[in-house]
């Protein structure tokens, strides 16, 4: 069976992803920093292994790669860090809770891919996704933080994709989600017309399984392309 490490996998599209890769027959190392929460999303699936904890703790993410099965065929990075809310304007934007998005939305996979890319390497035909966003790349006010930090990310992922031939790296940027970031993102708004994030994971799941080669990929474009 194929094995997959996925953070932040409590709620949200990482929850939704672990629950569509067991119903494949994978097997999952996850984690996330709220405990319960994490628990609670893994209680009744099989094969998954919990490891509660904060990426940004280089010792957590030590034992999240012990933890995750040797090869390993799938890392995904979906934890991360919105930022302050509401939205800041760069020219307000505190520093240190900028430092603190860049710890987890860019430091963070980076750290964690150096850890798991001998155990990526060894498995037959492995992919490592960033999850990314339409921030990254449209210059919306109040996204500067989250933004630059998704774009940094893009940008890691460009070029592990191009050091690393034989693995398959993607920024996948799945488009607004009903999710908890989002809600966060706009407080005291109306999100439900924002898809949930299960709508979203047969996009993901088409890119792993055609195996395009790395590069950026929107889940609106792979959803077109199936039509």
């Amino acid at each position: 069976m194929p094995h997959a490490l996925i953070t932040g996998a409590s709620q949200g599209f990482g929850r939704a992803l672990l629950a569509e890769l067991v119903r494949r027959s994978w097997t999952c190392t996850v984690d996330a920093r709220d405990t319960s929460a994490l628990h609670a999303a893994t209680a009744d699936l099989p094969g998954v292994r919990a490891v509660p904890g904060d990426v940004a703790d280089p010792g957590h993410r030590a034992a999240l790669v012990n933890a995750a099965r040797d090869p390993l065929d799938l890392l995904v990075h979906n934890a991360s860090a919105l930022g302050p809310s509401p939205l800041p304007a760069l020219a307000n934007y505190p520093l240190d809770a900028l430092r603190h998005v860049y710890e987890i939305d860019v430091i963070a996979p980076l750290a964690l891919t150096q850890l798991a890319l001998p155990a990526l390497r060894r498995a037959s035909a492995p992919s490592v996704v960033m999850l990314s966003s339409d921030a990254a790349v449209e210059p919306y006010p109040g996204w500067g933080g989250y933004g630059s930090a998704k774009a940094a990310l893009d940008q890691l992922a460009a070029v592990l994709g191009a050091e690393h031939p034989d693995l398959r790296v993607y920024a996948f940027d799945p488009g607004d989600m009903r999710t908890a970031m989002h809600q966060a993102a706009f407080p005291g708004e109306d999100i439900s017309d924002r898809p949930e994030p299960a709508t979203v994971v047969p996009a993901l799941l088409r890119l792993l399984d055609d195996r395009p080669p790395s590069g950026r990929y929107r889940a609106a474009d792979l959803f077109a392309a199936t039509r």
